[in-house]
């Protein structure tokens, strides 16, 4: 199977090769536009800002050629930010591909949480085959001061302060907040069932 890995400014490319190695996978870290329209499958990490990342992607014509993607492509952290419509971080447009808008997580008298959320913390309402043999509950790796608000593309939910989408999907397109190359077992499971798929 031909796996790529989007190459562009942002972080924690490495620890997801690490975790492909992990588990027998092997993937390709490239920016190049006819490598990533051959790839089976794609991953779209990220740890960064939102505003330097979308320039970054608007100068390669990246942003086109992600939007125009068919195979499923999974987009992790900032990369699930970035699929989304508008990011609170420097007032950013993002790509557009799901509907959610990234807000600032904030505190309150009543909500006193540590921003960023930095840590494990547990996924539920799962809808998707991306968490087939996951339980309900399950505890993944989170690092983010930003959210995806809850919507129509929803397909995992996560409080912290305030429940937010933990992963999202349309069409092709899936996103998870957490970082399933940090997320141990549960996270190899969530990995393995994005590239089993036919």
């Amino acid at each position: 199977m031909n796996l790529v890995i989007i190459k562009y400014n942002a972080g924690n490319i490495q620890s997801v090769l690490y975790a492909l190695e992990r588990i027998g996978v092997n993937a390709i870290v490239t920016d190049d536009h006819e490598a990533i329209l051959a790839a089976d499958k794609v991953i779209f990490p990220g740890v960064g800002e939102a505003s330097t990342a979308m320039s970054y992607l608007k100068v390669r014509k990246l942003d086109q050629l992600i939007t125009s993607l068919k195979q499923p492509v999974l987009g992790i952290c900032l990369g699930m930010q970035l699929m989304c419509k508008y990011s609170e971080e420097n007032s950013t447009d993002c790509l557009g591909i799901f509907d959610e808008q990234v807000k600032a997580f904030t505190t309150s008298a009543t909500n006193s949480i540590k921003i960023p959320q930095i840590g494990w913390n547990n996924i539920y309402r799962l809808k998707s085959e991306l968490f087939d043999d996951v339980n309900e509950n399950s505890f993944c790796y989170f690092v983010h001061g930003y959210y995806a608000a809850l919507g129509n593309h929803t397909i995992a939910t996560t409080e912290y302060g305030i429940e937010y989408s933990s992963a999202l999907n349309k069409d092709n397109f899936y996103g998870t907040q957490f970082h399933p190359e940090k997320s141990a077992d549960i996270g190899e499971k969530i990995l393995n069932n994005f590239i089993k798929w036919k």
